[in-house]
């Protein structure tokens, strides 16, 4: 939070509720010059604004008010692309796969482009040790599959994702849409990832905010 930011707080904590041009005119600023600063400041939650009545203080800490900007972060909104590769695959196309698209997973789909698995590095790693030819073992014989595949959807929290990935101990989230089709086997479409680096660049966002 910036200099100017925290004298706007303590202004409207001691003066409130306070229109937008008596802060201004209390730090000899114009009213367009902290338009930015009671943006954030409102979007935050620090401070509430009523039309008419003017700005004032929530009562929420610092803290409070970033954690509430996480939580309402969406894992729709930054989502990646998945890295796929079909259940028939054998190992070493995937090992070839992982190593081109430089990932960490890869998410595995059947014929009809349905989630049935993911495959780590350390599950690559496992059947390169093994005496039996990369060439001969499908993709299918050491992935994870359902149902022990965690999974997180668009209109999740991004709090909840990462949630999810540290108490799982897991590099990364496949991003699924239910098929509301009862009719369907298996109801799961990919459509993204969300990965450590998805996290970091929420963070960082949030971060230039400067909240």
């Amino acid at each position: 939070m910036t200099n100017r930011q925290e004298k706007i707080i303590q202004i409207v904590k001691d003066h409130g509720p306070i229109t937008g041009e008596s802060i201004a005119e209390k730090l000899n600023l114009t009213r367009a010059t902290l338009r930015p600063d009671l943006a954030i400041l409102t979007m935050s939650g620090i401070l509430d604004a009523r039309p008419r009545v003017g700005y004032f203080y929530s009562g929420k800490s610092t803290i409070q008010a970033i954690g509430e900007s996480i939580k309402k972060k969406k894992v729709n909104e930054y989502k990646s692309v998945p890295i796929l590769i079909r259940d028939s695959s054998k190992v070493y196309d995937a090992i070839c796969t992982m190593f081109l698209e430089d990932v960490g997973t890869l998410f595995v789909v059947n014929q009809d482009n349905r989630l049935v698995g993911v495959v780590s590095r350390k599950d690559l790693l496992r059947s390169a040790i093994g005496k039996q030819s990369l060439e001969d073992i499908p993709v299918s014989v050491i992935m994870t599959r359902m149902p022990n595949l965690i999974l997180t959807y668009p209109d999740e929290s991004l709090h909840d994702a990462a949630s999810k990935m540290i108490q799982y101990q897991i590099d990364a989230l496949p991003v699924v849409r239910v098929n509301e089709d009862q009719s369907d086997i298996n109801p799961y479409e990919i459509i993204g990832r969300i990965t450590k680096t998805n996290i970091t660049r929420a963070y960082v966002e949030l971060g230039n905010e400067e909240i």
